[in-house]
């Protein structure tokens, strides 16, 4: 396993007896992402629409925000990070990742496989200007926000998208898809590791 900073947390994380297997830090790629999952009743809804005025709007504007435009605007700038119907795999795992507002901290996303699932956490807030006391609260303070069974993953894989020649997709078995990247500057061995894991049975 390559990314070694949160192994020690996530071992204590899984459930006994489970064996963890690769970890990578990551970042749901940029683009146009899987629909939201459906609105719960007790959830304010937002209004669509917009359409290309809605994208016309949002580039003139980024503070005016329409989500059709929102998703044009991103598949135009980025491409495609991911496929979905609302509420299937891709849906719910973007969604447990988005920052709740008002979203005044960062928290770094992590992915973990283990030999029974596909773990997505979340590190604790982290700072721009750290020190090793910080980076090692986040680290303390991850917590696990959305996981699958291995049997829900259909295919892994890592790949060139546009510039970027790291970029994870995970293909769900319900024909979702989502992807995720690290920086250019950094190895994509981690998510290689990912990959292999899930694809290895």
């Amino acid at each position: 396993m390559a990314d070694t900073s949160y192994q020690q947390r996530l071992t204590q994380l899984v459930e006994p007896g489970e064996r963890l297997l690769a970890v990578a830090k990551a970042r749901i790629a940029q683009g146009a992402l899987p629909h939201d999952p459906p609105v719960e009743e007790h959830q304010v809804s937002s209004s669509g629409g917009g359409g290309v005025s809605g994208a016309l709007l949002n580039l003139l504007s980024p503070l005016i925000s329409f989500p059709a435009g929102d998703r044009l605007v991103d598949r135009i700038a980025y491409g495609i990070a991911g496929r979905g119907a609302p509420g299937s795999s891709a849906s719910t795992l973007q969604h447990s990742r988005r920052p709740v507002p008002p979203a005044i901290t960062v928290e770094a996303t992590i992915l973990a496989v283990t030999d029974q699932r596909l773990l997505v956490c979340a590190s604790g807030p982290l700072k721009l200007w750290s020190s090793s006391a910080d980076d090692e609260r986040a680290v303390a303070e991850t917590r696990i926000v959305w996981s699958t069974p291995r049997a829900a993953i259909a295919g892994a894989r890592v790949g060139w998208h546009r510039l970027n020649p790291k970029r994870l997709r995970i293909d769900f078995a319900d024909g979702s898809w989502l992807a995720f990247t690290v920086p250019i500057a950094e190895p994509g061995k981690p998510l290689r590791e990912i990959a292999a894991a899930l694809t290895t049975r």
